[in-house]
């Protein structure tokens, strides 16, 4: 007799589950049903962030590169201009001309011509005038039989000899263009690349930096007078914190705009507190102090808003330290403030940072209270995105500040959890 046993005994063979069915087999199909069931229970979730974050998202990274309405309403143009010198100072032949009445023939039939003329007029101003204008005449021309074409192009507009007129539609031809991104950092595409703009159009910068030192001078004043708020509500009587909770949660139940108006009234010179000041003689009457249409209103206001995001999650992290700690400190020789600074003040870490990442990417991106109480040296770089997106219609240039915004905001969460680290957040 052998001492082996054969491949048919039950020992080498598999395992089988109760239906017969090999073990592994069934236990893979479990989990592939439970992975699926999972799936279908977030699924409405998943797809509420890829439609109101995600996609959004996509759209105006595309948008702040996108540039293919040049080269679909002139097509043969853009062919005729790439043997063109855009670094010379004579104008294009009679045959880029040519290809050029052809183009705005097509386009005023099908009212293409208006919108090429508002994209080049974001770039070169009186562009807009310019295929508005040439639109109306090239659509009666015979293509035929009318020429030369250049005489007529100046016959219409004397532009049409302006050599900057033909470097803008050569620079802008491509379908994809870094002109927006440029432009939203107070550059413009040249004849030899990129180049700065002159001083006198240079802002993007200024309201790039007012944004984020404001929002830092902002997210530091909510956390000046939110902690000893949070401090009192997590060590107060549990009926006195409750009536203060409503106190501090009672801005949430007002309008945004009422909140910014009542700060329009509170703050102007002949306001509640410069009346108050000059009353009890802090000030002179003819000397009120400016708080209203400049960054100390903004900042003032943003933090009268955002103040309660700062509260909150300092208070939900205090409440959770154990009193005994500062009891068993002081029981060791410790003074208050020692037992308050080595031993309270790092436990509320936590709460400070994630405060201070809620209220400073809320209030990176605030346009409504700036708007209202900002003036012109108080606003954000939000402001200047509406304006495009709502008033001059560049959404170009509105999604490409949109996205160094975003950019920004990135790199300041990745050096917080790189050098403070993210996992130290907590929320309570």
């Amino acid at each position: 007799m052998s001492d082996t046993t054969t491949d048919d005994s039950p020992q080498n063979g598999p395992v089988l589950a109760a239906d017969g069915t090999p073990l592994h087999r069934s236990l893979a199909r479990a989990l592939r049903r439970q992975k699926l069931r999972a799936l279908m229970l977030i699924a409405p979730l998943l797809i509420f962030i890829m439609v109101t974050f995600i996609l959004p998202v996509a759209d105006m990274l595309y948008r702040s590169v996108e540039n293919g309405i040049v080269s679909e309403t002139l097509p043969r143009t853009v062919v005729a201009l790439k043997d063109w010198d855009a670094g010379g100072d004579t104008a294009p032949e009679e045959a880029v001309f040519a290809a050029l009445a052809a183009d705005i023939q097509i386009a005023a039939e099908e009212k293409t011509h208006t919108k090429l003329g508002s994209r080049l007029n974001y770039e070169n101003p009186g562009m807009s005038s310019l295929f508005r204008k040439s639109g109306r005449q090239v659509k009666r021309w015979d293509l035929e039989t009318d020429g030369p074409f250049m005489e007529k192009f100046v016959e219409i507009d004397e532009d049409w000899a302006d050599i900057d007129v033909w470097r803008t539609i050569q620079t802008y031809s491509p379908a994809t263009t870094s002109g927006y991104y440029l432009a939203a950092v107070d550059m413009q595409l040249g004849v030899e690349g990129p180049e700065m703009r002159p001083e006198n159009e240079r802002i993007y910068l200024q309201l790039f930096w007012r944004t984020l030192m404001m929002s830092m001078a902002i997210t530091l004043s909510c956390i000046a007078l939110g902690y000893p708020v949070a401090w009192l509500l997590a060590n107060l009587p549990m009926r006195t914190s409750n009536l203060l909770m409503i106190l501090v949660l009672l801005p949430f139940w007002t309008s945004l705009l009422v909140r910014t108006s009542a700060w329009k009234i509170l703050l102007q010179q002949q306001g509640v507190i410069n009346d108050i000041l000059v009353w009890i003689g802090l000030v002179s009457d003819d000397a009120r102090l400016v708080m209203i249409n400049n960054q100390l209103g903004t900042i003032i206001a943003m933090t009268h808003i955002l103040l309660p995001f700062m509260i909150l999650p300092m208070y939900s992290v205090m409440q959770s330290i154990n009193p005994s700690y500062l009891r068993a400190a002081k029981s060791l020789g410790a003074t208050d403030w020692t037992a308050f600074w080595r031993v309270y003040f790092p436990q509320t870490v936590p709460g400070i940072g994630a405060g201070s990442i809620l209220v400073f990417i809320l209030a990176i991106g605030y346009y409504i209270t700036p708007a209202l109480v900002g003036g012109t040296t108080g606003t954000f770089i939000s402001n200047r995105i509406a304006f495009h997106i709502s008033t001059s219609l560049n959404w170009g240039l509105a999604a490409a500040l949109g996205g160094i915004l975003l950019a920004v905001v990135l790199v300041f969460y990745w050096a917080y959890d790189k050098f403070v680290g993210i996992d130290n957040v907590k929320l309570g």
